[in-house]
C-alpha cells in the first residue's frame, strides 16, 4: 500500500473517544496502511467531549472559515487538528459551535438522540469533502466508518459527483452493529434532498433509522466489509444482495491482511 492515499472519515474514533468497534478499528486500520507506507488522513467530528487541551487541538485557520449551507442554512466550518501521539497520524476535526458545542456524541444525558443529528451528519459530510478539496489531497480511497459518516457516500455519488478532484477516488463503508435505537429527524429524507440528491436515490431515508442510514451508504459507495459480528441478518443480506464486493468479517487478529488485499482489488 506503499504511497497510496487512503482517506479515513470516522463517527469516533480512540484516543478521542471511548474505546468501542468503530473508534478502535477507526484507529487500528489507519495504524496499519501507516505503518505500510500509505499516505492518510483521518476525519471525525469534533465533539464537545473532546478534551482539547489534553489532545492538543488547535485551529487551522487557512482551512476554516467557509460557511456550508444545511436545510438553506449558513453554517460556519471550524476545522482544527491534532497528531495521535506516536504514530505521527494526523486527525482532522469537523467544528461547528452549532452542532458540536454539547458535551456528548450523540445523545443527551438521558440517552435521547439530539434532535438535529441528521443535519449533524450532513454537515459532517460536506465539510470533509470541502476541507480536503482546499487540501488540494486526492485520496485513492475513502473509507467510511459509523453512522454519523453515513451520507458521505451519498454527497460524493450525488452532490460531488461532478468534482474532477475524485474523478478516480473508490469509497468503502464498513458496517458495525446497530449503534443507536430510534429514528433521526423524519424530515432528514427533505433536507438530503435540498442539495439535489433524488429521492428516489435515498429512499431508505424516509425511516431515518441505523439500518437505513447505512443501507443509504451501502447504496452508493464502491465497496462494503462487513467490520462486526452483530451486523443484523437483514443489514448482511441487504449487503450479500447489492452486487457490491464485499468483505466478510474478519477477526481482528487477522484483519491487516484481509483489509490490505481488499484495497488493492479495488486499485488500479
Amino acid at each position: 500500500m506503499e504511497d497510496k492515499r487512503i482517506l479515513y472519515v470516522s463517527s469516533e474514533v480512540v484516543p478521542y473517544l471511548a474505546e468501542n468497534e468503530v473508534s478502535l478499528m477507526s484507529y487500528d486500520v489507519p495504524k496499519m496502511i501507516n505503518d505500510q507506507g500509505g499516505q492518510i488522513r483521518i476525519f471525525m467530528p469534533r465533539y464537545g467531549n473532546i478534551n482539547e487541551r489534553r489532545h492538543q487541538l488547535h485551529e487551522v485557520i487557512r482551512l476554516s472559515g467557509m460557511n456550508l449551507v444545511v436545510n438553506d442554512l449558513d453554517m460556519p466550518l471550524i476545522i482544527k487538528v491534532a497528531s495521535i501521539p506516536k504514530e505521527r497520524i494526523q486527525v482532522y476535526f469537523i467544528d461547528n459551535d452549532e452542532y458540536f458545542k454539547r458535551k456528548a456524541t450523540f445523545s443527551d444525558e438521558e440517552g435521547v438522540l439530539y434532535p438535529d443529528n441528521d443535519e449533524r451528519a450532513i454537515f459532517f459530510a460536506k465539510g470533509v469533502v470541502e476541507t480536503v478539496k482546499k487540501l488540494n489531497w486526492v485520496p485513492d480511497i475513502i473509507h467510511v466508518h459509523g453512522w454519523m459518516a453515513s451520507l458521505l457516500p451519498v454527497y460524493m455519488k450525488h452532490y460531488y459527483k461532478d468534482e474532477a478532484l475524485f474523478s478516480d477516488t473508490k469509497i468503502v463503508t464498513s458496517v458495525y452493529g446497530q449503534s443507536f435505537d430510534g429514528t433521526l429527524d423524519p424530515e432528514m429524507i427533505n433536507k438530503v434532498k435540498f442539495d439535489n440528491v433524488p429521492e428516489e436515490a435515498v429512499k431508505e431515508l424516509e425511516i431515518p433509522n441505523y439500518e437505513h442510514l447505512i443501507m443509504a451508504a451501502v447504496k452508493h459507495s464502491d465497496a462494503v466489509i462487513i467490520a462486526s459480528e452483530s451486523v443484523s441478518p437483514s443489514l448482511t443480506k441487504f449487503i450479500e444482495s447489492s452486487d457490491k464486493p464485499f468483505l466478510p468479517f474478519t477477526p481482528k487478529d487477522k484483519f491487516a491482511e484481509a483489509y490490505t488485499n481488499f484495497y488493492k482489488t479495488m486499485l488500479p
